[in-house]
């Protein structure tokens, strides 16, 4: 049993104390009428709960259940041979099987609902219903289907489709089919072969700069070759008509173009091919942003040696300005005015503290671009080992031990001396530690600090213990006067008993030596013994002439900063000077490796290499060039906010000499360039839009995970309608709305916060932000190749169902039946049951009919009659006249009616009959007074015998005791017997009227 509303079982309640009511205040029916009236009206209002909480019995059958789920999707465009199919399945199902048939396109919609029905043909299946076939969901007709078998009680689902769902997902939902132990048959269907090229995108930069080149990329798939004509708009203008040849699978197409005007522009592609048969899959949308001109810095190490760069960014379009490292600016809002900054040959030592800090924080929080080229004076040659620079770029400025260097033997001779206190000495003691840090466990170090005397600070060792180095040189602290030579004497001793492929020390002090012995002898030996020996002037008080005498005297290099701060990057580049092999000379094109974008770029080849300056990949860093060793040639990658690009050769021609020869240089540069250019302007939101048949989810992305502000956006379509939105936060720095929408193209979206004014929200126009967002064609026409029918396998399998084939539809029918418990309705007969207690009622109440008699008569016809039924009571004198025929009269309805005790019924008419029949005119107001059916006894049993007159005593007391109410509607014949006495018949009368009025009482 079922209950459909079983809260309507609630008035049970109220049913239980109905029949207690009626058990206690029914009083005018007693003894088993009572009962059985009470239990008749209580089943009545049982039966009315029961049909209202909708109470149903189950009854078990066995039978198939076949749900056909019939895709009806442009992809698949069959409706003809699926109705053929359906039809021929149907027709090999036996009599009590039960078939039903679901639409699918982006809804589902009951074709047919699950019965024994016939279908109309056995030819062919008509389907009535209509879909929208520009997508489709298969999740949400095996959902429809589920619930049909559901209710049925279980059945099968056999799937016609292609298998190429572009919204929803039938895997996730087979696992809920499993549980509810539908199975799946599948039935793949090939989509239709037909002449058909589709334009699957265009892609264009959706940020430009005024005058920027760019390129219109186009991706068209075709499946057959031919010619066609590619058609280019921009705000509904035509730009360009192309004639291109197409071939069958993916074609690839490029067309250059500058952003002339500023503003917010959208394009349009469409395709017209030879021969196509479809046309919603030959329009493509994209949109660009063109804001001002963009500004380029150009930092160059050699003067006039930007020729090259300055070329290729006139050629674009593209602003520069070129400078030398020492006017990098100081303040951090300057570098706000550049999209890009390269760094063309400089070495770190030209780059003070502040704005080698300053160029990593634009880059990574500004979003400012990064390109390093390549020299003898750059990267690792350049001393940015552990610079803000080096963390910015897409390669460590090491090797990362990827091959065998000579062994260096290093002492680092620094002046402690009291002048050296403060923010010198720290830097020194900076620049040791990275210059620790830069070299291998196999290289040998000694630190020696002199004042008036030399102290050593580390004893040459090999760098084993790497930190223990570094704690001692942390310890120095600053004292004393100056005397260089002890110390240089001391550090060339003990450099003469290294044992290393390379041996060089570095001189660093602020002042000048208080004696000045000749370092002749000192140098001399220092070339006789294959080492060389760099020195740092500190400041104006350093005695520059001498250090740069000692430089050049041992081989070394001479260094002088008045800014302290550039000290590490000396130490750095000084060590990584030592070893040549940083430099790696060939004479071969590079490599392709992760070139993305760039690929087009040099598709036709690579010019030659002589030489690069050799670093190591960061691991996330795309390396779009590489030598034949594996080093990065060009490598880029994203840092913070903003992006780099790293050239490891140079550009002025010495080691590049075809390089700069070659045609296409300058737009290949110019597009390294552009890479790194912002992506976004100040307060951006970037949208992007997902598809799924009904509306378009937007997701609005900001910088930051900030999402307390409320956002307002109003979406503008192509033909100027406006919808306004209130996004909401969805994630961290990510907000999301929905779009109903119905038309592919490009959507231009205004966002802007919502400030409280006069308590409401109100969007606040001044900081809004332009985007906008592409809603491309459906999915559903896209030549993807995708495998749908391996999808349709795995479905299948997840829900136990089997692979059917186009050619055998009887097999559809062929499974075990389904036993299952089927409610019943039995509505109708609960009301036709009602109906007749009812009237049963109605005539229990109504009609006091003597049912103990006609109890006994019955039993009597059938043979089971006691002795009380077939008891005669002794006969007894028969009254005469009046009196006589009204106590006959009584004791006939007293008799009819069972409720006379000790009287019976006579088996003949006695003689006193006729006496009575001939009785006076003076008794017809006893007649009147008479009950109303005594008369119907007088006319139709004037033949039975009446009571003795014995019995006339006991008939008026029982009189009496009863209640008779009634009137004779005619009046009686005239009396036949008339000596009868008047008097007598008076005072029957009177006593007749008397129990009447006392009745009435």
């Amino acid at each position: 049993m079922q209950a459909d509303s079983p809260w309507a079982l609630l008035l049970l309640i109220p049913w239980a104390v109905a029949v207690w009511w009626m058990i206690q205040g029914t009083l005018r029916l007693q003894g088993n009428r009572k009962k059985i009236a009470i239990a008749l009206r209580a089943l009545i209002l049982l039966l009315v709960i029961a049909i209202a909480a909708g109470v149903q019995p189950y009854w078990r059958v066995e039978q198939r259940n076949v749900i056909f789920v019939a895709d009806r999707s442009a992809s698949v465009n069959a409706d003809a041979s699926l109705g053929e199919w359906i039809a021929k399945a149907s027709a090999a199902k036996d009599e009590g099987d039960r078939s039903g048939i679901v639409s699918i396109g982006l809804d589902a919609v009951i074709d047919k609902v699950l019965s024994t029905d016939e279908l109309p043909s056995a030819e062919r299946y008509t389907f009535r219903s209509g879909v929208n076939e520009n997508f489709t969901d298969l999740s949400q007709a095996l959902r429809l289907a589920s619930g049909m078998l559901h209710e049925a009680g279980g059945g099968k689902i056999v799937l016609l489709s292609d298998g190429a769902e572009n919204a929803g997902s039938m895997l996730r939902q087979a696992e809920l089919l499993k549980h509810a132990g539908i199975e799946v048959d599948v039935v793949p269907i090939a989509a239709p072969q037909r002449v058909d090229a589709s334009l699957e995108a265009m892609d264009v930069p959706q940020t430009l700069r005024q005058g920027e080149k760019f390129t219109f990329e186009f991706t068209i798939n075709s499946t057959s070759s031919g010619t066609a004509k590619l058609r280019l708009y921009e705000d509904n203008r035509e730009l360009s008509t192309s004639d291109i040849v197409l071939e069958p699978g993916e074609n690839r197409f490029a067309l250059q173009s500058a952003a002339l005007e500023p503003g917010f522009h959208r394009f349009r592609a469409e395709l017209y091919a030879e021969g196509d048969e479809q046309g919603q899959n030959n329009t493509a949308y994209a949109f660009s942003r063109v804001s001002g001109p963009p500004a380029v810095l150009i930092v160059e190490g050699v003067p006039d040696s930007s020729g090259n760069v300055e070329a290729a960014l006139k050629a674009s379009l593209i602003r520069y300005e070129t400078i030398p490292p020492e006017r990098l600016s100081v303040q951090l809002a300057s570098y706000a005015a550049y999209d890009s900054i390269i760094l063309n040959n400089v070495p770190a030592t030209r780059i003070a503290a502040k704005p080698m800090e300053w160029l990593g924080k634009a880059v990574s929080d500004y979003g400012i671009g990064l390109v390093m080229l390549g020299g003898d004076n750059s990267f690792g040659l350049g001393g940015y080992f552990q610079t803000t620079i080096e963390k910015a770029l897409p390669v460590y400025m090491d090797l990362k031990g990827k091959r065998q260097l000579p062994s260096l033997g290093l002492i680092l001779v620094i002046d402690r001396s009291g002048s050296m206190s403060g923010g010198k000495l720290e830097l020194a003691k900076e620049a040791a530690m990275r210059t620790i840090e830069l070299m291998r466990p196999e290289d040998s170090v000694g630190v020696v600090a002199f004042d008036s005397a030399p102290w050593w600070i580390v004893e040459p060792t090999k760098l084993t213990n790497r930190d223990d180095v570094l704690g001692k040189i942390q310890g120095i602290q600053a004292d004393g006067g100056t005397e260089i030579f002890p110390a240089l004497d001391t550090a060339y001793n003990k450099l003469l008993e290294m044992d290393a492929q390379r041996k060089h020390i570095i001189l660093l002090t602020d002042g000048q030596s208080a004696s000045n012995p000749g370092y002749a002898a000192l140098t001399q030996g220092m070339v006789d013994n294959k080492m060389t020996m760099s020195t740092v002037a500190v400041g104006d008080g350093a005695d520059q002439v001498m250090l740069e005498q000692l430089a050049k005297q041992a081989k070394g290099r001479f260094y002088f900063t008045n800014d302290e701060s550039t000290l590490p990057a000396i130490f750095s580049r000084e060590t990584v000077l030592m070893s040549r092999t940083y430099i790696v000379e060939q004479n071969a094109p590079p490599l392709i490796g992760q070139a993305g974008s760039w690929a087009t770029m040099w598709q036709n080849g690579l010019p030659d290499l002589q030489a690069y300056i050799a670093t190591t990949a960061k691991e996330t860093a795309e390396v779009a060039l590489l030598s034949p060793q594996g080093d990065p040639i060009l490598a880029r990658w994203a840092y913070g906010s903003g992006r780099t690009v790293a050239w490891t050769s140079d550009l002025t021609g010495k080691w590049s000499r075809d390089w700069v020869q070659w045609s296409a240089l300058p737009n290949v540069l110019a597009e390294w360039i552009k890479w790194t250019f912002p992506q976004f302007e100040s307060t951006p939101y970037s949208a992007t839009a997902e598809l799924d048949g009904r509306e378009a989810m937007l997701r609005l992305r900001t910088e930051g995970t900030d999402t307390a502000a409320k956002l307002s956006a109003v979406v503008t379509d192509e033909t100027g309608t406006s919808t306004t939105l209130s996004p909401l936060p969805a994630a961290p720095g990510e907000y999301a709305a929905s779009l109903p929408v119905s038309e592919p193209g490009v959507y231009l979206m205004q966002v802007s916060e919502q400030t409280a004014a006069a308590g409401a929200a109100t969007p606040n126009t001044g900081s809004g932000t332009t985007t906008g967002f592409v809603i491309p064609y459906s999915p559903e026409y896209r030549l993807t190749g995708e495998n749908g029918a391996e999808a349709l396998q795995q479905l299948a399998t997840a829900t136990g169902g089997r692979l059917l084939s186009l050619d055998a539809p009887q097999e559809v029918y062929r499974f075990n039946p389904v036993e299952s418990g089927q409610p019943y309705d039995w509505t109708r007969e609960l009301l036709l049951l009602i109906l007749a207690l009812w009237l049963l009622d109605i005539l229990l109440r109504r009609l006091s009919l003597p049912w103990q008699r006609i109890g006994r008569m019955l039993l009597a016809r059938l043979g089971l009659a006691g002795g009380r039924l077939q008891r005669k009571e002794p006969a007894a004198a028969v009254p005469s006249g009046a009196m006589s025929r009204l106590q006959q009269r009584k004791s006939r309805t007293a008799g009819f009616y069972g409720e006379q005790a000790g009287t019976s019924d006579v088996a003949s008419a006695s003689p006193a009959s006729g006496q009575a029949k001939g009785a006076g005119a003076d008794l017809a107001g006893v007649q009147r007074a008479a009950i109303h059916s005594s008369q119907t006894a007088s006319g139709s049993n004037r033949d039975q015998a009446v009571q003795p007159e014995g019995q006339g005593q006991a008939g008026k007391q029982h009189d009496r005791q009863h209640k008779f109410v009634g009137t004779s509607s005619q009046p009686s014949a005239p009396p036949a017997n008339p000596e009868t006495n008047p008097a007598d018949g008076q005072a029957t009368v009177n006593r007749l009227l008397a129990a009447k009025k006392r009745g009435k009482r």
